[in-house]
């Protein structure tokens, strides 16, 4: 398995993406890299370049660009460069922590839709408080701001898909984010939406879900626009922080036995802060084109570079765009009888 790494894109690079790779090279001796971007900042990052190849990219997308010009315009860059390896089919699939709305465009623009995807969506893995659950997958989390029912009834079947042959889950069930639980709340879209995923039996679908009940582990797939799931991704992720923050303002300013008793339950909160950490789940997927399209946060360290090279090797292990590809050339054809 090969993975083309636009090494320039993050705010740590080209540095923690070069740690983080190294880590996964030495880990899993299946899978290869290619490291696009600026090598004389690369190279000197890496004494050992066994299953690394390099390419030079003579320009860099930066986060305040904006995204399709910036695919349009800076044809050397690292990330479209590595985008046209992909497609080309020299690499399995494309990484990276850089602009989000440009991988994205890279992804749709370049690589391309799988044929019977309406529009591709952005899945996020987030934390539960369960410790005997490996988060949730929330999909749409940010690729579409408008959206129609059919949109989000494929982004239910992806991320079934997803779920399984990810994650390990069977019969993954499926939830709805709406502002009630009733079969009737909810706007126009998602009245629309919650009657396609109903009728279709082969989703595990346990109806309409509230975002204050998502990390009690409710369901393993959340369902929603892009716009609504991406400001709940960003609530979740703010919320975890503040609270770790909160937790250790408070043994700071505690007295002296506040501080032993911190010390004490120090090995337990370690354990929560790993829990809640969501760069522990891989990074966020493009769903529905050709090949994996991952993207790390943009202040990622080598650890989520780590974590994210690994959730890249189960996609691809999964085979889960064969799953995609076949689940959606037989709902065209099954249209066109219709």
């Amino acid at each position: 398995m090969k993975i083309a790494v636009d090494a320039m894109g993050g705010d740590n690079a080209p540095k923690s993406v070069v740690e983080g790779i190294l880590k996964a090279r030495d880990e899993y001796n299946d899978l290869e890299f290619i490291l696009f971007g600026k090598l004389d900042q690369i190279k000197p990052l890496i004494n050992n370049d066994e299953r690394i190849s390099f390419v030079q990219a003579n320009e860099e997308i930066v986060m305040n660009d904006e995204p399709v010009k910036a695919i349009r315009h800076k044809k050397e860059s690292s990330l479209v460069l590595a985008a046209k390896t992909v497609k080309d089919g020299e690499a399995d699939a494309l990484f990276s922590c850089g602009n989000t709305g440009a991988l994205l465009a890279a992804g749709l623009l370049i690589i391309g839709r799988i044929k019977g995807v309406q529009r591709p969506g952005l899945l996020s893995t987030l934390p539960v408080v369960a410790s005997n659950q490996g988060g949730f997958n929330l999909l749409d989390s940010g690729a579409n701001a408008d959206n129609k029912p059919e949109y989000l009834y494929q982004f239910a079947l992806m991320g079934k898909y997803y779920a399984e042959s990810v994650r390990g889950i069977k019969n993954p069930r499926i939830g709805l984010l709406n502002n009630g639980t009733e079969p009737h709340k909810g706007s126009k879209l998602t009245q629309a939406a919650y009657q396609m995923i109903s009728e279709d039996k082969s989703l595990n679908f346990v109806g309409n879900v509230e975002s204050r009940d998502l990390t009690t582990g409710i369901c393993d797939v959340v369902v929603a626009d892009g716009f609504t799931g991406n400001a709940v991704l960003k609530a979740i992720e703010g919320t975890a922080s503040s609270v770790m923050h909160l937790v250790k303002d408070s043994v700071k300013d505690a007295n002296i036995f506040g501080k032993l008793g911190a010390l004490m339950l120090k090995p337990s909160l370690m354990k929560i802060k790993e829990r809640m950490n969501p760069s522990r789940y891989g990074g966020a997927v493009l769903l529905g084109v050709k090949a994996p399209v991952v993207k790390a946060h943009g202040s990622s360290d080598a650890q989520a570079v780590f974590y994210t090279v690994k959730q890249i090797r189960d996609i691809l292990n999964g085979d889960l765009l064969t799953k995609f590809s076949d689940t959606f050339k037989k709902e065209q054809t099954e249209s066109k009888d219709i």
